[in-house]
């Protein structure tokens, strides 16, 4: 028997709204950050100047053999966390101000009787840079922070770890000039960790001196 009239239409599937008609309750989509023009400067100091002179230096036949800084990453360790956890979150807070972006805590692995640490305890924070925040941190860094050190006499050139990395430790993140030094209670320190793409130690060494870092003799 063939359908009705009320039964085609009944099977047909609903109409979608209009483009100009109302969505009701529809999801907002979010819309996308606007692109920032702004360039750091050591990164343009890197492709104008630095390149070339490695490649003069080392002889590469690619300039995409030359190596470069791929992150820095920012580590601090708060013993006394275990006993007052307000500590650790203080410490992160001062550390996302330092690196410009926020910082993440550090926990635990294991329980330790001795130290009365728990598994899962918050025991420090760390924050890792990328691109165009890393280079602002290295200018920061090498340009006003270290020359802050009392009785600073440069960096030693031998703490690398033999594949192109570069640590150093801070013993008072106070020196860089994010921190009001008036409205700390606690000093800790900072150990910064320099990873660089180099095959070796020298090469290392010299990305890191063309960027100013001031090296020992």
């Amino acid at each position: 028997m063939a359908d009705t009239q009320e039964n085609i239409e009944a099977k047909k599937p609903a109409s979608k709204p209009q483009s100009g008609a109302p969505k009701g309750d529809a999801p907002k989509v979010k819309k996308p950050r606007e692109r920032s023009d702004y360039v750091a400067r050591l990164k343009t100091q890197f492709e104008q100047v630095i390149r070339g002179e490695l490649i003069k230096q080392f002889g590469y036949k690619n300039k995409m053999q030359v190596p470069v800084i791929t992150k820095v990453v920012l580590n601090m360790g708060i013993g006394e966390g275990v006993a007052d956890r307000k500590k650790v979150d203080g410490a992160a807070a001062d550390l996302s101000q330092i690196a410009g972006q926020k910082a993440v805590i550090t926990k635990s692995r294991k329980s330790i009787a001795t130290y009365k640490l728990r598994d899962g305890q918050a025991i420090g924070c760390k924050v890792t840079l990328r691109k165009t925040r890393m280079y602002d941190f290295i200018d920061r860094l090498v340009n006003i922070a270290l020359p802050r050190i009392r009785d600073f006499r440069g960096l030693n050139p031998k703490s690398f770890d033999g594949r192109g990395n570069f640590s150093l430790g801070i013993k008072e993140y106070t020196i860089f000039p994010e921190i009001d030094f008036d409205k700390v209670t606690d000093t800790w320190g900072l150990d910064i960790t320099v990873c660089t793409s180099a095959r070796n130690d020298e090469e290392a060494r010299a990305l890191l001196s063309a960027f100013n870092f001031p090296f020992r003799q």
